[in-house]
């Protein structure tokens, strides 16, 4: 058999760090800038013909807020005109119908939006900014009555996990298209939230509640940064929708500076793509390597049955020791080998 290949499906692209809100849990502490150092609208293209030029992925334009930078619009048509999926992660508060039908013609295949709370009171609080639930709710409005698909992400913690239903809910009622749930990872901002992370035992319930959600087959759901979710679909006799943790094996992470990381959580520097440039990042950094390396795996994790499956969070791994290959802190899995 040849070595494995590590094809590139999907990169998360921070186009600036600039940022009209201030979340509690944001990884980026983005907030109003300026960020020096912002790549500029040639670097990004080149960015772009490098990425075209050995893969497909996703793209995912995020931030900050990336509706803030000026050349967005310019930066998703040559996207698009190179064949990649883009799609956009926004906050909703600069969402109106004029920029909604720029998106759409540009080439934005979906958009995201955050609700992290069930109503106004809730949402705002996790938001730092009053007025941003209603202008989210404004935002999927306006999406829905263009028809530009788009999904609720939804970042779950002691504050909210009461609420997750309501939330589910809502974006039922939205029109939304999907609802990824995230489970938190307390960097950046967010570690100001240590303390409200679930617990072990709390974030395995949450879990096998998600998959009750799932099952009803309503809506499109995705839990992310909790890898062990799949191996809980696969006790329940469902086949996993992903491998576990992606990060490093076929998802990458671009800064607002071009740092390349495994995930947007996992605050590593894997490589420079100013430098050199995102496919040779992608195959030669040996942080790459060794999150492709199951056997360099450490703690429970390494002799885990079901560490192909899932592999445990190796941001919350890194937050928790500063070792990237140690075992996922928030896992209570007592692992049983037959």
């Amino acid at each position: 058999m040849g070595e494995r290949t590590y094809p590139l499906r999907m990169v998360a692209w921070e186009l600036t760090r600039n940022c009209n809100l201030a979340c509690i849990h944001c990884r980026a502490k983005a907030a109003n800038g300026p960020f020096e150092g912002e790549l500029s609208t040639g670097e990004c293209r080149k960015i772009i013909d490098d990425i075209a030029g050995f893969s497909t992925p996703t793209v995912i334009l995020t931030g900050g807020e990336p509706l803030m930078r000026p050349d967005l619009f310019d930066i998703i048509e040559y996207g698009e005109k190179k064949g990649l999926r883009m799609v956009i992660a926004v906050n909703g508060t600069l969402l109106d119908g004029v920029t909604a039908a720029k998106l759409k013609a540009g080439g934005i295949r979906r958009v995201s939006l955050s609700i992290d709370g069930k109503d106004r009171q809730s949402h705002d609080s996790f938001r730092g900014v009053e007025g941003s639930f209603d202008s989210v709710v404004n935002a999927a409005n306006i999406l829905q009555a263009i028809g530009l698909p788009f999904q609720i992400n939804t970042t779950v913690t002691a504050l909210n996990v009461n609420g997750i239903d309501d939330i589910y809910s809502l974006a039922r009622s939205l029109g939304a298209q999907a609802w990824h749930v995230f489970l938190l990872v307390p960097v950046g901002r967010g570690k100001g939230l240590k303390g409200k992370e679930l617990s072990a035992g709390d974030y395995e319930d949450v879990l096998h509640h998600l998959r009750g959600i799932e099952m009803k087959k309503e809506l499109e759901i995705k839990v992310t940064c909790a890898p062990h979710y799949y191996r809980i679909v696969t006790e329940d006799g469902g086949v996993p929708q992903s491998a576990g943790c992606l990060a490093g094996k076929s998802f990458m992470f671009i800064s607002h500076r071009g740092q390349a990381q495994p995930c947007g959580y996992l605050e590593i520097n894997c490589g420079d793509v100013r430098l050199d440039g995102v496919k040779k990042t992608w195959q030669d950094s040996p942080i790459f390597a060794d999150l492709r390396d199951l056997s360099s795996y450490r703690g429970k994790c390494g002799a885990c049955r079901y560490i192909r499956i899932c592999g445990g969070c190796r941001a919350r791994a890194f937050e928790a020791t500063g070792d990237y290959r140690e075992a996922e802190p928030l896992c209570s899995y007592v692992n049983r080998k037959t």
